[in-house]
């Protein structure tokens, strides 16, 4: 049965509804990155490139590094953004979008995030780089799908239990990074963590303005976590989305972080653009290889 109209929305020239990409305009690898104007901090890298759009806050230039083809893609910040991207990059590699069908052949995009985030551990400084083991999502967006199958209870079980998670919040969820591509871009320069994945920026994420927290002892709970030999180190708002629907899809994905605020100290990078181009550079090379 097709898929209908109001569920796969797509503009008059075929591309799909919020990235404005039709299938040829992406590669099969992809890089994620928050911010729209990182893209060109991405790009400037390519040997070649091949065409570039932008629609709102997603931006997409697709070209080649080192005779590899990559398609460097602006998310905008949260999971809610991160479950457009990854629905509509789905669709364009498997489904028709002629038919409304998806295909009988799958492909499997390899997608990796390029961002920065704050650690939760003293010993995980500013300006570091931390590559997401896990995902733990705190946001409750992947309860809208079938997430049994992929999710890491025991983890989840023990979390709840060390936090006293309250009843009134989305259950959390712990999803793997995929072994391949955490391997490839993984080396002595980086850190190996759980990434907690909040829904917001201030409260769900225990920052106090002027609204009090329903918990305000949850960052410390969370980073005083252990399960067998993990930890949380870093929290920000994409990874676990980016986990979950990569899993439940069938694609790849793995999420490294530059640190730039160390919230067990208090510090903050002294030059958040520098070790941001580090990074990109440092992923660059690694996925190139």
């Amino acid at each position: 049965m097709s898929i209908k109209q109001s569920e796969l929305i797509l503009n008059p020239d075929g591309s799909v509804y919020h990235l404005n990409l039709r299938p040829e305009h992406i590669a099969e690898n992809i890089i994620f990155v928050g911010d729209q104007d990182r893209v060109d901090k991405v790009s400037k890298y390519f040997d070649t490139i091949e065409f570039t759009t932008q629609k709102r806050e997603f931006k997409t230039t697709t070209g080649t590094y080192k005779k590899k083809r990559f398609s460097v893609i602006s998310t905008g910040i949260g999971p809610d953004n991160i479950d457009i991207v990854l629905n509509e990059l789905d669709a364009l590699v498997n489904i028709d979008l002629e038919t409304r069908q998806p295909k009988e052949k799958l492909i499997s995009l390899n997608i990796v995030r390029i961002g920065t985030s704050g650690s939760l551990q003293a010993d995980i400084p500013v300006d570091s780089f931390v590559v997401s083991s896990h995902g733990l999502d705190l946001n409750g967006l992947l309860h809208s799908y079938q997430i049994d199958e992929i999710s890491n209870i025991e983890i989840e079980k023990a979390f709840v239990a060390h936090t006293n998670w309250s009843s009134k919040k989305a259950h959390p969820l712990v999803i793997r990074n995929s072994s391949e591509l955490g391997n490839k871009i993984t080396s002595e320069k980086t850190y190996t963590g759980i990434t907690a994945t909040a829904g917001g920026f201030y409260g769900p994420q225990g920052r106090v303005l002027r609204l009090a927290l329903q918990d305000p002892d949850l960052n410390h709970k969370i980073d005083s976590f252990h399960f067998k030999e993990d930890r949380i180190t870093n929290l920000e708002m994409e990874t676990s989305a980016i986990y979950g629907l990569s899993k439940l899809l069938g694609h790849k994905a793995c999420s490294i972080n530059a640190i730039i605020a160390n919230r067990a100290n208090g510090t903050f990078s002294k030059n958040p653009g520098k070790v941001i181009a580090n990074l990109i550079e440092y992923t660059l090379e690694k996925l190139a290889e």
